[in-house]
């Protein structure tokens, strides 16, 4: 199947050809036909199986037709986040530039000015994040009253970052004779509930099971301690063969200083997280798409939706707070039909998270493990007190007895060798000292114990000095023990 058996009109082939494509993926294919009957849709996929194109390239041939009035979008797309709504901007514009369409893009982080400018002057499709959305409305810069079709996309993100809500509210000024999509890779019951009050009868295309990975994705969980995470991050973008790689992190903190870290240890990586304003994120993201960087430490801004060709590799430095997550993050690689390795980094405290992003793939996460290595690991050189392992090897051969079949020596060996060729000493049992101890007779008092003592003590003899120490006597004050070498570097007698 081609693009050209879907429907698409002459001037829509013709840019979707210009962009390299040919054969459209599952979802479009399904989906394509659909939109163009103008039916409702309910579209569950795994991210990165081309879900923003199966309603682009749609909406480009059905908003054709028609004139676009002042403050009134004829059509409006929800993103969670701002570089999701970037994004589809991106592809409205390079699938519809053989067409005459207005296209505006609201955002927080921008400043109003040239987005109230667009509306004023009319716009064809209008794609918001909904809290940008909310704020014009309410200063009465926008009305939806003349909104013909609604795409929600993210709608699993939408519902994690709190903007139910504000959805339900949009939707409640929307026409109610209007065509709605809702696309999302999971759907969980909240999403199935709001797709029921506001799609009339869709259509539900589902290319896989709801919260499925993506079978060109190989992953892996490393069981690591926390102190050893970043030196085993490290030593596998050295030898995994990373081309381009994204690293996870819960924590907007922790994404600052594992990327300043990197940087520090000769990595060419750069960060994104949500306190970063818009314009340095989006300089952030051209970096990593252009090549100056090759690693991007990000949090969970940058795990739905971003379509970035040729990420060989995503590593969750830590498990995802939520199942859900898991499934976005990893689906940043193995994009288009290529191979790609996910790892995710498994501390004790995590072991609940783990289990529950296995129980929502269903299926286990496979441990990382010596065969799956991407580089051969040097086995350990043997230890033999300094010997060669050529010599070593030499007296195997000459003697026919290998390391395993000597007997092994105590470790304190100076001890072994003095004692070599004595007899070994008698133990008197312990129960017998004690009985000896018993039948001793006990002095009577102290006076008597002294008396005693002094008549049986032999004459003693004088005690030998060590050799390290002279007969004059020490000044009082002075060091009297042997004297360490470092106490005499840079002192002069």
């Amino acid at each position: 199947m081609t693009f050209a058996d879907l429907g698409l009109s002459p001037e829509l082939l013709k840019a979707v050809e210009d962009a390299g494509y040919t054969e459209p993926t599952a979802i479009q294919a399904e989906a394509i036909p659909a939109v163009l009957m103008m039916k409702d849709i309910i579209g569950i996929a795994q991210t990165g199986t081309g879900k923003t194109a199966s309603f682009v390239l749609p909406m480009i041939d059905v908003m054709a037709s028609g004139r676009r009035r002042a403050l009134m979008p004829r059509s409006l797309i929800l993103e969670p986040t701002r570089e999701l709504a970037a994004q589809v901007a991106e592809n409205f514009e390079k699938y519809g530039k053989n067409h005459d369409l207005k296209m505006a893009l609201l955002i927080g982080g921008v400043q109003m000015g040239d987005q109230v400018k667009a509306l004023n002057e009319g716009v064809d499709v209008l794609i918001a994040t909904p809290g940008r959305l909310m704020d014009l409305f309410e200063r009465g810069k926008i009305l939806l009253n003349g909104c013909e079709l609604l795409v929600i996309d993210e709608a699993d993100r939408m519902l994690d970052m709190g903007f139910i809500p504000d959805i339900e509210f949009i939707c409640s000024k929307l026409p109610e004779t209007r065509q709605t999509m809702l696309f999302s890779a999971t759907m969980p019951p909240p999403i199935a509930k709001l797709a029921k009050t506001f799609l009339s009868n869709p259509k539900r295309i589902e290319t896989a099971r709801a919260a499925t990975t993506n079978k060109d994705i190989t992953a892996f969980k490393v069981n690591v301690e926390q102190r050893a995470k970043l030196s085993t991050l490290e030593w596998l973008l050295k030898n995994d063969h990373v081309e381009t790689a994204i690293v996870f992190s819960n924590k907007k903190t922790m994404v600052r200083e594992l990327n300043k870290k990197l940087q520090s240890n000769g990595f060419r990586s750069g960060e994104i997280h949500g306190d970063i304003d818009q314009n340095t994120r989006q300089k952030e993201l051209e970096r990593f798409k252009s090549g100056d960087i090759n690693i991007l430490v990000a949090s969970d801004v940058a795990a739905r939706g971003l379509d970035i060709k040729g990420v060989s590799h995503v590593f969750n430095y830590d498990t995802p707070w939520h199942p859900d997550d898991y499934v976005h993050r990893i689906g940043r690689t193995g994009r288009a039909g290529a191979k790609g390795r996910a790892f995710t980094f498994v501390t004790k405290s995590d072991a609940e998270a783990i289990e529950n992003v296995e129980k929502l793939t269903g299926s286990p996460i496979k441990v990382f493990g010596k065969s799956d290595v991407r580089v051969e690991l040097a086995e350990p050189a043997a230890k033999t007190s300094g010997r060669t392992s050529e010599e070593t090897a030499a007296d195997e051969k000459d003697t026919g007895e290998t390391r395993e079949d000597r007997p092994r020596r105590s470790r304190n060996r100076k001890r072994d060798d003095d004692s070599a060729g004595e007899a070994p000493r008698e133990r008197k049992p312990r129960r017998a000292k004690e009985e000896t101890r018993e039948r001793a007779p006990k002095p009577q008092d102290k006076s008597e114990r002294s008396e005693e003592a002094a008549e049986a003590k032999p004459e003693s003899k004088p005690r030998s000095r060590r050799r390290d120490q002279d007969d004059t006597p020490v000044p009082a004050g002075e060091w009297n023990g042997p004297k360490p070498g470092f106490l005499d570097m840079g002192f002069k007698e």
